[in-house]
């Protein structure tokens, strides 16, 4: 065994809870659920599991093993890559009302990664499997996978939290992405506005199949057509949004018919962008509207300011908190595996009407 930040976990060069898995012929689920509670699995496969950690030499330490049994009190959050995410404050505002949630509760938050290579992910792994932590919130569309062992079998409680995943059985706490785009984007057809600058986020996201579907919904139920709209983007990630901004206003200077409001599917897209737009001359929102997805603090101190659909992290953190401890509580309530917290718009002075 070795110590690593105060937390005992298994070493690599031992066999491992996959192991004795394969050996047994059953899942490592089975093998985590016999270790921590053999009632809960039959004699016969208890048998099996048992022969083959000895034949392995596969001892969990005790540490994990009480943890396993109820006693630890750590939940984990992954993270879908580095906590930088701009101006947006969107993670940092998550774990804050996570971790909130979890200490009114008695429990501790342990940030698992902060980028998603395969040493960070099978360090989160080790921890799942060791027994260290009770339950995990990912904020990832993927569970972290590496050398046959998955999140998904580690026998541990998961929420999602602003990714649905629901589709894949996986409890799912989400905001309204398409409902509150598709409303942004009547009050803008409402406005007079006919033509559109639609900053994508990556191409086949959730949150940007969501939010630009939304947009496309409105254009429909206004008799417009999908050409109304210019998408610009579609192939860096969100942590990238300032430069996903600075490229979308130079895609923006290339279009012939210029749109006269922008959708920007993050607060970070839309502040890049109107600093290169508002170098060439252009008013916001006198010659173009803008407005952005997240509802982080800074856009009210932008030039001018910005109007955003605000994500309701706090609302959405105590939603997934309480989800994952009425799982670990193995409570008899059946929740609805997608949990729905609606977002809200909040309209400062760069949306207005188009001139005439």
């Amino acid at each position: 065994m070795k110590k690593n930040k105060d937390v005992l976990v298994e070493e690599q060069s031992g066999p491992l809870m996959a192991d004795v898995a394969r050996l047994a012929g059953v899942a490592i689920s089975t093998v985590s659920r016999a270790l921590a509670n053999p009632g809960r699995v039959n004699e016969k496969t208890r048998v099996k599991i048992d022969a083959a950690a000895k034949q392995l030499g596969y001892t969990p330490n005790a540490m994990a093993r009480s943890l396993r049994v109820g006693k630890s009190n750590i939940i984990m959050i992954i993270l879908p890559g580095s906590l930088y995410y701009g101006a947006s404050q969107i993670i940092p505002q998550v774990l804050q009302s996570i971790n909130k949630a979890l200490i009114q509760n008695g429990y501790n938050l342990m940030i698992a990664n902060l980028d998603r290579d395969e040493e960070s992910e099978r360090h989160i792994l080790d921890l799942a499997f060791g027994g260290t932590v009770r339950g995990a919130i990912i904020l990832s569309s993927k569970l972290p996978e590496v050398d046959g062992r998955s999140l998904a079998n580690a026998g541990l409680p998961i929420v999602s939290m602003l990714l649905d995943m629901s589709d894949a059985g996986l409890p799912s706490i989400v905001t309204n992405d398409r409902e509150a785009v598709r409303e942004v984007t009547a009050e803008l057809i409402r406005l007079g506005h006919r033509r559109f600058l639609y900053i994508a986020g990556p191409e086949g996201n959730y949150h940007d199949v969501e939010r630009y579907g939304g947009a496309l919904e409105a254009l429909r139920g206004a008799g417009l057509s999908e050409q109304a709209v210019s998408r610009s983007g579609g192939s860096l990630d969100y942590q990238e949004g300032f430069e996903i901004g600075v490229q979308a206003a130079a895609d923006f200077a290339r279009l012939t018919d210029k749109p006269t409001a922008v959708i920007a599917t993050s607060d970070d897209m839309a502040i890049s962008f109107i600093s290169r737009v508002q170098r060439t001359g252009l008013n916001i929102p006198g010659d173009l509207s803008v407005v952005s997805f997240d509802g982080s603090p800074v856009c009210e101190f932008c030039s001018p300011p910005l109007s955003t659909i605000e994500q309701p992290v706090e609302e959405m953190g105590q939603a997934a908190v309480a989800r994952l401890l009425g799982a670990i509580g193995d409570s008899d309530n059946e929740p609805e595996t997608r949990t729905v917290v609606r977002s809200r718009l909040i309209l400062r002075e760069s949306m207005a009407a188009p001139r005439r």
